[in-house]
């Protein structure tokens, strides 16, 4: 997923993202280590999503003001 697009999601919304590519990269690492996993480079696609849905996370959100 983009930046942008996990820019424009909520706090709640990133938490469940980030659950579910928690999730997905526990299954990454059972089929790599079963020798079952065939595209490699999605471990590391999935840590680097991980990654910034955690910095988003920790940034402060804008209010947003109409």
């Amino acid at each position: 997923m983009e930046l942008k697009q996990l820019r424009e999601k909520s706090a709640d919304q990133l938490n469940e993202h980030l659950t579910d590519l928690r999730k997905e990269q526990f299954s990454l690492r059972m089929q790599q280590v079963t020798g079952q996993l065939p595209k490699t480079h999605e471990t590391r696609r999935v840590r680097r999503e991980i990654a910034r849905v955690k910095t988003l996370l920790g940034q402060p959100q804008p209010s947003k003001q109409k």
